[in-house]
This record gives structure tokens, sequence and C-alpha cells, in this order.
């Protein structure tokens, strides 16, 4: 396969993440398990309408630890071990070993309190669409400390509340919202498959149930079925197209498995229908477009996402856009853009490599150009 030039400035840069070997002399743990609760509010005072997903945040790096109830409640424990992190849903990826937490100078009394020392520099986020959280932090001085996290107020990102709720909502008959609340019951009790037969009895009842389509499909995506996610969140896309959510499933699963086109189509989509409050649309859009060595369309994505991102929540446009400007030779304003995001990102798993590319930019940025 002739390789893109995306691919070769990606590989320039020569990022990958370095995952800390184990040291002989780690003490056992003294800390078992820390149980954290709270609840997520909208800044109105009511509770979400939805489940809203809750996630660990740690040095940029972001972990699911479970879901909210129907009044907006949540509780998960963190163990000792974060690779065998018992909270949340496992059926979901993304946790990371242990060892990549740990401080490289790290000494034998941090280790001894593991749980305190991984969560020293960890917030704990809401998720939900057309939404912005209001962060609290995690750290602890030891297991005996008040694990209550209070309340995460949710904002609204203006016209785009609109966009999450689905109409056809109200349209749904009795039984199929009884049987969507029932799902939500379960999802929130982590039982999956019952979760999954409720969503799927509500879309029997009424097929344009866009938001238990929505569901189904990241259930299914939690089973690694991404044909069957793909077609449900396809279906709930159709029965109402104002409905941003399941956009925001495809892009991401399509740019997972690396399927530029319908990434790059179904992010455009996302724009279309809210194009001043979706920052991760264009970062979704600015890569597959570089992917698919469309450079112009790649960088005016990448700008207009920082311009959308006024308060410069998603540091990897910095990046990306740093690389698409490397592939176009404008080493100059590369260097930039990859400063800005060694300054919003310092601890980012790959800042180390970024770092020491600056020098080789500036080098390249020197050298007399070619007649």
């Amino acid at each position: 396969m002739e390789r893109t030039v995306w691919g070769a400035a990606v590989a320039l840069l020569g990022i990958a993440a370095t995952v800390c070997g184990q040291s002989s002399w780690d003490i056992k743990p003294t800390e078992r398990v820390v149980f954290f609760s709270g609840r997520v509010m909208l800044d109105d005072g009511t509770a979400p309408s939805d489940p809203v997903r809750i996630e660990r945040v740690c040095e940029g790096r972001a972990q699911f630890e479970t879901w909210t109830d129907l009044k907006g409640r949540f509780g998960f424990k963190v163990t000792s071990k974060a690779s065998d992190a018992e909270s949340g849903d496992a059926s979901i990826p993304g946790a990371l070993p242990a060892d990549v937490n740990k401080p490289i100078n790290g000494t034998a009394s941090q280790y001894s309190m593991p749980i305190t020392s991984e969560l020293r520099n960890c917030e704990l986020r809401a998720v939900l669409s057309g939404y912005r959280s209001e962060n609290v932090s995690m750290a602890i001085k030891s297991v005996m400390d008040d694990a209550r996290l209070g309340t995460l107020i949710l904002h609204p990102l203006s016209r785009a509340t609109t966009l999450t709720v689905s109409a056809t909502t109200l349209e749904a008959p009795s039984n199929a919202k009884k049987a969507y609340e029932k799902g939500l019951e379960q999802l929130h009790a982590q039982k999956t498959e019952l979760a999954a037969a409720e969503f799927a009895k509500a879309v029997r009842i009424f097929p344009r149930f866009a938001v238990a389509w929505y569901h189904l499909g990241n259930l299914r995506e939690n089973k690694n079925d991404f044909t069957g996610a793909a077609e449900a969140w396809k279906q709930a896309q159709a029965s109402d197209p104002r409905y941003v959510r399941p956009l925001e499933g495809l892009t991401a699963l399509a740019d997972r498995q690396g399927d530029w086109t319908d990434s790059e189509k179904y992010s455009r989509q996302w724009i279309a229908l809210d194009p001043e409050d979706f920052p991760a649309a264009y970062l979704f859009n600015a890569v597959a477009n570089a992917q698919l060595n469309k450079a112009d369309e790649a960088e005016r994505a990448a700008r207009e996402g920082l311009r959308v991102d006024k308060e410069q929540r998603l540091p990897r446009l910095d990046y990306v856009l740093g690389l698409i400007l490397m592939d176009k030779k404008q080493y100059t304003e590369s260097a930039l853009f990859f400063r800005k995001y060694l300054e919003l990102a310092p601890n980012a798993h790959d800042a180390a490599a970024v770092r020491a590319q600056l020098p080789k930019l500036a080098e390249l940025a020197s050298a007399p150009r070619p007649n």
C-alpha cells in the first residue's frame, strides 16, 4: 500500500507512547480501595435526562468510570491496581497499565500508597454531548479522606443542547418509553445485556426512537460489535437527522477503524449541524482529510476547530495542525503549534517526542530553499 504524505509526516515525528517497566523494589501496596460518589446536575438545577458518562482524567489520559442513574447520581471504586480497576463498565476499553501513571523518579514510599499517588493529578469530569463539565479534583491524602466529590455541573453549549435531545422521544408511545426507561436503569446497574434487550424492545415498538437506537449502538460498540453499532447509529440518524449524537458515534468509529472517507463524511455532517459548538468534529475532519491527502481541507478544518475551541480544551488540534503544516513544509508555523500543544498538554504521552522534534524543525526552517 502506498504510504500517504500524512503518514510520512507522522513517521518523521516518530511519536510513540512509552510504558515504564515494573521496578523490582516496589513495596506491596497498603491501600486497597477508595469509593467515590457524587452527582451530576445541569446548571439550571435539574438532573440530565440521559445517563452521563463519568471519566477520570489523569495528566491528559481519560478513563471511563461509570454512568449516572436517572437522578444524576453516580458511584464507583478505585482499587490499588489501576489496570484491575473494578469500577465502571469493564467492556469499555481504555484502561491503562498501572505503570504508565507512575512517576519516572518515584520512590518506594510513593508506591506504598498507590491509590493516593495515582490520583494526585487526576480530575473527574462528566461527559454529555452539548455540555461542558466543571471538573473536580480526585486528589486525596489517604484512603481515609472523604471521597464524596459533590456535584459536577454541566453548562450547555448554546444551541448545541437542542441537537443533543431527540425530538422523536416525545412521539414515542408509553410502552416504548417504559422499555427505554428500563434500559436506562439496567445501563446504570451495568447490566448491559438486559439494557440492550430493553432498548431493542423500545425500537421494535417505535422504530423511530432515535435515542434508544443511539444507546443500543453504544452497547454494541462496547461489545466490539462495530457493524451492529454503526447500523444502530445510522437508524438513529435516519430517525432524527437533527440529533447529533449518532454522528459523533459514527465519526469516532470510522476514525478508529481507519475509514477516512466515512470519518470525513460524518464529521462534515456533524459540522453542518452545528459549526460553532463541537471542536471535536473539526479535529476528526482534519485528521480524515490529512489521511486522504487533502492538505488544504485538513488545514482549514484544524484552524476552524481552534477558532471554535475558545477554551482550548482540545490541545490535539494544535498538534494535528502542527503535523499538517510540517507536511506542507511550513516549518516555522508548525513549530508554533507544537509549542502551543506542549504548553496546553505538557504531560501528554508524546510530549517528549514533540519537544525533540522542535530543534529539527528550526533547522529545516533555516535551511536554504532549493531554487
